[in-house]
């Protein structure tokens, strides 16, 4: 008796985790397929090629997914995202790196309260977050292109090396660095404590959640908080890539959040889904990229079928949401 009950809990947790595992058998699929079609794809440039991308794209999908886990949505990552890109390549164009580090640090504190700001205006209106965070999405694009209408500004060397290429010349990524950081310094710490655990209960049934005690309006503030810090985040690692900022810089990263989440294994439903399954997603997706690239696939069908795919995982979730229901 007791040995069947301990089958149990390993069988429901290999339910809850089979999604995550079957995203990174499929990431280490397209790996090694990159490796029989490229003859240098694990080679240090190569590597660092797939990576730097990748890392914008698995913030925006932690930025989504802590909104997700909440039992909401965020359609303003992108702008976010754009919003940080400009406002660090205006202010950084002259600055040296601690000055740099400084107006970093301003930056997700800023998106912080921005994201704070969007869970007190979601839970006081009750209007769905869909409405407020395309509302506000528009109002960080509009001050992104107010502020750089046309691309430009700068960033100090020394920054852009502390989030993008190797780690002193060794070859080993360092975005590698930066999502474990953001892991072991923001999302393990809250995932186990008693907000965190409160993230997950809201998204799992609001109303059993406020009746075992949980505080809705404050764990959403908090959930929309960390994610606006991991969304300015994002943008930071795309202005060290880019070395300058642009007003649409993160405009494709709002739909691409959602795959990853989907992909990754978080329910558009809440409650279910954790950051390692969307960040090997992000990965995936941008090495589907590279492959049609090395395939020699034209560029326009490369963003039709990426699209495709993009598309298809939205669906997908939005299906076995029904089905849940």
């Amino acid at each position: 008796m007791n040995g069947h009950a301990g089958h149990f809990p390993r069988a429901a947790q290999l339910r809850r985790n089979g999604w995550v595992v079957g995203t990174f058998v499929v990431l280490a699929l397209m790996l090694l397929y990159e490796r029989v079609i490229h003859s240098t794809a694990f080679g240090a440039y190569d590597m660092q090629s797939l990576v730097d991308p990748s890392v914008s794209l698995a913030l925006a999908a932690m930025a989504q997914a802590a909104v997700v886990l909440a039992g909401g949505i965020d359609l303003s990552i992108g702008s976010q995202m754009s919003l940080a890109n400009v406002i660090a390549a205006n202010w950084m164009v002259n600055a040296g790196i601690g000055d740099a580090l400084a107006i970093s640090a301003a930056l997700l504190l800023g998106g912080a309260l921005a994201g704070a700001a969007t869970g007190l205006v979601i839970t006081h209106s009750r209007v769905p977050d869909i409405i407020v965070t395309l509302a506000t999405g528009a109002i960080w694009g509009g001050l992104a292109l107010q502020i750089m209408p046309t691309p430009g500004g700068g960033v100090p060397q020394d920054f852009a090396n502390l989030l993008t290429g190797d780690v002193r010349g060794s070859g080993f990524p360092v975005g590698f660095v930066v999502l474990a950081l953001a892991l072991l310094l923001v999302w393990f710490p809250l995932r186990f404590s008693r907000p965190g655990l409160a993230i997950y209960a809201l998204g799992s049934n609001r109303t059993a959640a406020y009746l075992s005690g949980v505080n809705v309006g404050r764990t959403r503030v908090i959930a929309y908080a960390v994610g606006g810090m991991f969304a300015v985040l994002g943008g930071l690692t795309l202005t060290a890539q880019t070395l300058n900022g642009a007003a649409s810089s993160g405009a494709t990263f709002t739909l691409q959040s959602v795959a990853a989440i989907v992909i990754g294994g978080v329910a558009l439903t809440g409650g279910r889904g954790g950051m390692v399954g969307p960040i090997a997603a992000a990965f995936i997706l941008t090495l589907l990229g590279t492959l049609l690239g090395y395939l020699n696939v034209d560029p326009s069908w490369g963003l039709v079928i990426q699209g495709v795919v993009m598309v298809g995982a939205v669906m997908v979730g939005g299906l076995l949401l029904r089905r849940r229901k």
